[in-house]
């Protein structure tokens, strides 16, 4: 099994205040749309990129494989 993860930014929020969320709640994240989105495989950071937005539609734009990372 892989596990791929696309991290657009972090946050810390105490359990209290997650569990107070409602559908719908917005959490502010420590990045800007200027900075890189991560994907990690297997918690291994392996490339940067940035999410693009079309309509209803998201895909993601890998701009650097960081090297050593991907073995083909």
């Amino acid at each position: 099994m892989v596990e791929l993860s696309i991290v657009l930014g972090s946050t810390r929020l105490p359990i209290r205040e997650v569990l107070k969320m409602s559908r719908g709640a917005i959490v502010a994240l420590d990045s800007t749309d200027a900075d890189p989105t991560l994907v990690y495989v297997n918690d291994t950071l392996i490339a940067r990129g940035r999410v693009i937005v079309n309509g209803e539609h998201m895909s993601l734009e890998i701009s650097e494989v960081l090297p050593g990372k991907v073995t083909a």
